[in-house]
């Protein structure tokens, strides 16, 4: 008969280990659940999407509401998350643009045009940083303004970071068009995709609007959130410029990434 097995309590250790990742685990998912549901998420509705028991995510959601992680949406039980996640997000965001910053300023300077720093909300970018180029005719955006993914340099440069059927899911297979030049079916964006996967860089040719070009390429901030740089350009100068343009923000991208390593280790 073989002998049972003593738990010794270095095997204790390790299994309590294994228990708190997984808990972590759950919890991360259950927040990543919650991004962007403005009015909350019932415990059911939670417990459908991560894939976990609904009194599981209850017992959860209750450690998350004392750190104010999560907090109540509305008097029935819907929950969102709380002011102590969204003052977290808010550091990192402040903490990355301000590493970003320098990479996108070398690239304005040896350019002289405006660099644009996105990040990716859903189906389309939202600009959250900008430097802006020395020549007199340059092309501006606001901070804070929003762009689609499927007719811009740098949404498309994000949307190559998908898989085909990934992009499809998030931005369907018809596209309004913005100019005569934007890319309205699947079949033709999904092709120049595999294009911008083997280049590392993607280009918007008057797709956005007439008359502005853009190069744009895209990472992920030390979070994993996906964020795009981007340089547009009125078109009279992008076309003898297009290459050197790209080469620049490939290269910027490389070494901001490089600097996030760094900084994380």
């Amino acid at each position: 008969m073989e002998a049972s097995r003593v738990m010794r309590p270095t095997d204790r250790h390790v299994t309590n280990d294994k228990s708190q990742v997984q808990v972590i685990a759950r919890a991360a998912a259950i927040l990543r659940a919650l991004e962007d549901e403005n009015s909350g998420l019932s415990l059911g509705q939670i417990a459908q999407r991560v894939g976990l028991a609904r009194s599981t995510v209850q017992r959860i959601v209750a450690a998350l509401e004392t750190e104010k992680l999560v907090i109540a949406a509305t008097p029935n039980g819907r929950v969102r998350l709380g002011p102590t996640i969204m003052r977290l997000a808010a550091s990192v965001r402040s903490d990355f643009i301000s590493l970003a910053r320098p990479f996108l300023e070398r690239v304005s300077a040896e350019l002289e045009e405006t660099v644009d720093l996105s990040t990716v909300k859903k189906d389309h970018l939202v600009f959250i940083d900008q430097v802006i180029g020395s020549h007199r005719l340059r092309t501006v955006s606001a901070v804070g303004e929003t762009f689609p993914l499927y007719c811009t340099a740098n949404g498309k440069a994000y949307l190559a970071q998908l898989s085909d059927t990934a992009v499809i899911a998030l931005v369907g297979e018809v596209y309004a068009p913005r100019t005569p030049n934007t890319i309205t079916k699947a079949d033709v964006l999904l092709a120049e995709l595999k294009t911008i996967r083997k280049a590392g860089v993607a280009f918007d040719r008057e797709e956005h609007t007439l008359g502005i070009c853009a190069a744009g390429v895209a990472l992920q901030d030390p979070l994993g959130n996906s964020v795009a740089i981007s340089v547009p350009v009125p078109i009279h100068r992008f076309q003898d410029r297009q290459a050197m343009i790209g080469e620049k923000l490939v290269a910027a991208k490389h070494d901001l990434e490089g600097r996030m390593k760094s900084a994380a280790g």
